[in-house]
């Protein structure tokens, strides 16, 4: 008996992305939600032989299973878009279909007024909380003091961490990430970095001593990269072999440029070096955790073995810790050290920056420093307790934070409705806080363009307005290291140089991370002939 082949096939899309079928099948898009945000996805294809006295059963049997399937679409669909239509969103729009305002909002960056996409539309929509979409999704931008304290109370109540999927793609987040991060912070804490602030000032030394010493003009920020990237190596890995950090360090660049790509895994695009470039640092990161397993088995715990973090990690953990394996801890350190190098690299050129435009706040830092050293000695390394005296220079540090912060905000997701200055943000909306809509307002900051350390003096800002690393429970737990680095590079920079910026208005870039001057910040240096070496 003759035999037909019949095949029936509905395809429909989820966010934009097509998935794997057969090319001869029928596609027939049958459900979508406005804006290209999510587009439901359902394929369902049949394939069977059957004789022709079948044909009229199946085929009544066909029809009707097809309708079910209309009818049952139809009122997912209805009843979400009533859901979000029956609540008052937030104003502003969502742009273009999928792309929605990405374009707007990167190309801030890049022109280097990261605010200017926050600030535009704070002007345009509201001072509290406006909608757009970005990366794919629906978002809420949160802004002003009252915003930032909303998110950062609400911390694992109304919304949770969220990262794009290509940085949790390159970057391999998990759950134990989150648990391993509560080690990094007891590590970081002021109370232990105290032990840490010989090192930070060995290396500080030693690198003007071998980068700058030897050149009247030179360029700080790829200098500084590699400053930190070593003394990053030295704090969290317990590393200071240069052929090591060698085979590390331009890996991790090839990471940076694809956190924020688009997430398409084919060979050449970001995405995909990145990955590749990842792979490999965490392959390398597993050599060096069973070089240093071995090694601390024949060691007693003690300050002189646990002098990095790696360290800490694997006796915090123990032999029977869930949280020891060694893609989990490798997991770990790439992300710490992706965000650990970048970001104080930049902040250290800031301060060179910074400084090289204000000439009165490099003279009151001179100052401060210069009376340090009189009841010190020059030769004797830093203390706690020269830290702690450091008061202006620790306000010029925050004015650094508070025009260059290390971020310009951080993205979260909504885990229920929620309710904020008369407007609803639906559960699953992503939501992002803005360091730019409190930092460079001249409500909370006059003058905000101005480089004035005055204004953290006394009681400062605001609560909930200056957040250089955010606030709450996700607070960077690096943020303490970064402000010590600063001092401690500050002290010794100032004291033995001062400097002038060879391209005078040189444009900052904020592509996919902190502040970096495109031409890389090229100085001339003026030793100060009267300081001992």
């Amino acid at each position: 008996m003759n035999k037909t082949y019949h095949w029936f096939n509905i395809v429909v899309y989820i966010k934009g992305e097509l998935y794997p079928h057969n090319m001869k099948e029928e596609r027939d898009i049958i459900g979508s939600r406005k804006g290209g945000s999510i587009l439901i996805t359902l394929q369902y294809i049949i394939s069977w032989p059957f004789n022709m006295e079948e044909e009229r059963d199946f085929f009544l049997f066909y029809v009707l299973a097809i309708a079910a399937i209309y009818v049952i679409l139809y009122f997912l669909l209805f009843s979400y878009k009533s859901k979000e239509n029956n609540v008052k969103l937030p104003r502003g729009k969502f742009g273009w279909p999928i792309i929605g305002e990405t374009l707007d909002f990167f190309l801030s960056n890049k022109r280097g007024h990261p605010e200017k996409f926050v600030v535009d539309r704070m002007k345009n929509y509201s001072s509290e909380v406006f909608k757009t979409s970005l990366i794919g999704e629906k978002m809420a931008i949160f802004c002003g003091h009252s915003g930032n304290k909303f998110i950062f109370s609400n911390e694992n109540k109304l919304v949770k961490s969220w990262l794009p999927q290509s940085m949790r793609k390159v970057l391999c987040i998990s759950e134990s990430n989150t648990k391993l991060r509560n080690n990094l912070s007891d590590f970081l804490k002021p109370e232990a970095l105290k032990m840490y602030i010989h090192v930070m000032d060995y290396y500080v030394r030693q690198h003007l001593d071998h980068e700058w010493a030897p050149n009247q003009t030179l360029k700080v920020y790829p200098l500084a990269k590699k400053f930190t990237f070593s003394l990053i190596c030295r704090l969290f890995l317990g590393i200071e072999d240069p052929t090591q950090m060698a085979k590390l360090v331009d890996q991790f660049a090839l990471v940076t440029a694809g956190l924020l790509s688009v997430p398409i895994n084919l060979p050449g695009t970001a995405f995909n070096t990145a990955i590749k470039a990842s792979q490999f640092i965490r392959k390398e990161l597993r050599k060096i955790i069973r070089q240093q397993r071995d090694y601390l088995s024949e060691k007693k715990k003690d300050s002189e073995t646990i002098n990095h973090f790696l360290a800490h990690i694997l006796f915090a953990t123990g032999d029977d810790s869930k949280f020891t394996s060694e893609d989990e801890i490798a997991s770990i350190l790439l992300v710490f050290l992706v965000a650990g190098h970048d970001t104080t690299a930049s902040l250290i050129t800031s301060l060179v920056y910074y400084l090289a435009d204000n000439p009165q706040v490099y003279a009151q830092v001179l100052r401060e420093e210069e009376e340090i050293t009189k009841f010190k000695g020059p030769e004797k390394l830093l203390t706690r307790e020269d830290i702690n005296k450091m008061k202006y220079a620790r306000n010029v540090v925050n004015e650094v934070l508070r025009l260059a912060p290390p971020v310009h905000g951080f993205f979260r997701e909504a885990i229920q409705d929620i309710t904020y200055a008369g407007f609803t943000i639906p559960k699953g909306w992503k939501v992002y806080w803005s360091v730019s809509s409190t930092h460079k307002d001249p409500k909370y900051f006059p003058s905000p363009e101005k480089f004035d350390p005055t204004r953290f003096e006394g009681n400062g800002p605001e609560p909930f307005t200056f957040i250089p690393f955010g606030g709450g429970p996700r607070m960077c737990p690096g943020n303490e290291y970064a402000r010590q680095l600063l001092l401690v590079f500050m002290y010794h920079s100032v004291r033995k140089y001062r400097w002038e910026k060879l391209i005078p208005n040189e444009k900052i870039n904020f592509d996919y991370g902190p502040a970096a001057p495109v031409n890389g910040l090229p100085i001339k240096l003026y030793p100060h002939g009267d300081i001992k070496q």
